[in-house]
């Protein structure tokens, strides 16, 4: 194993996957240490999911190289494989089956004796909170428990290396909070987690280091607060208003104080150049169309602010997956 490999769990050299002519993945350069919880953050489209189908050995790179646990993955696809725990966005688990007899059968799939696999299949049942429901099929299992299942199911051969896609996608604000518990108990055990997600406040609060990928190209990477501090530069604050229509947002967008403009739900994210400034303006426009402000307070910059700033993208297109940057265009 070469020196630069004993300390990581992941490494990657010019990684490239391209599909029919349209490059998913572009000269990927990365290292993820061991025991890190890493973040992989991206809209939709933008290589997150090809990144961890190359990592895995599921398919295979046009280009590059792919280091897991100091194996390169092409060449030690069997040793790499039982190292690795893969949790796909859409669960691979057999709803006809119940929860203990899914577990039973990945096992088996691992090679673990029998013996062995109804020990673990228990043991997991009972590390997630699942044990009283062993005997229900999975299809019967809400979504945040599926999610849960799946994740059981990626560990069943103890693997050093989980990499979680998507893992909170679709799930109400209680399983999506379970689940986050879930993987930070897993971290705190040792495991390194290699978690992809379009969520930004998921990777702010779950990830030691954060990757920004978009449209193939890693384009960041650092801290959450190092990725902050990027945006320590530019001055904010959010506005909550009746009616948030688009000549409100053509208008405000012709202010010369307002550097950005994003929109996440029914809160307009304004970067500005000076905080004072901005306001008379947010005031003198929201009178003139006739629009109450509900709310309007500054905010200090955060990995959304530095998302945005780096890429261009608006928040909104990226928790819905259209590819759209501030300006409402396509980039």
């Amino acid at each position: 194993m070469p020196e630069e490999d004993s300390l990581l769990a992941i490494r990657t050299q010019n990684l490239t996957r391209n599909y029919d002519g349209l490059c998913a993945v572009d000269h990927l350069n990365l290292a993820v240490n061991r025991g890190e919880l890493f973040g992989f953050l991206g809209p939709n489209g933008a290589g997150k999911t090809t990144t961890i189908r190359l990592l895995a050995g599921l398919i295979r790179p046009t280009d590059g190289r792919a280091f897991v646990d100091g194996l390169e993955v092409s060449h030690k696809l069997l040793q790499v494989k039982a190292r690795i725990g893969v949790v796909p966005e859409r669960s691979n688990l057999y709803n006809e089956l119940n929860l203990r007899d899914n577990l039973i059968f990945v096992a088996k799939l691992y090679g673990l004796s029998r013996g062995q696999r109804e020990a673990r299949a228990d043991e997991l049942l009972g590390e997630f909170g699942l044990a009283g429901r062993a005997g229900s099929p999975f299809a019967s299992l809400s979504r945040g428990l599926k999610r849960r299942l799946t994740i059981a199911a990626a560990l069943v051969h103890r693997p050093s290396i989980l990499f979680l896609d998507e893992p909170t996608a679709g799930l109400d604000v209680p399983s999506a909070r379970n689940l986050r518990a879930v993987i930070r108990t897993l971290h705190a055990s040792g495991v390194t987690i290699f978690l992809t997600t379009h969520l930004i406040a998921e990777a702010e609060r779950l990830c030691g280091r954060v990757g920004i990928i978009v449209k193939g190209k890693l384009i960041a990477l650092d801290t959450p607060a190092a990725l902050c501090a990027q945006g320590q530069g530019q001055r904010a604050i959010n506005l909550v208003t009746s009616l948030p229509t688009d000549t409100l947002l053509s208008a405000l967008k012709q202010s010369a104080e307002i550097t950005r403009l994003s929109r996440a739900g029914d809160t307009l994210c304004l970067s500005v150049r000076s905080v004072d400034s901005a306001v008379r303006d947010v005031v003198g426009i929201t009178q003139q169309l006739g629009i109450t402000i509900e709310a309007l307070r500054t905010v200090n910059p955060s990995l959304e602010d530095a998302f945005v700033q780096l890429t261009g993208l608006d928040v909104e297109a990226l928790q819905t997956g259209k590819m759209l940057d501030n300006a409402g265009r396509k980039p």
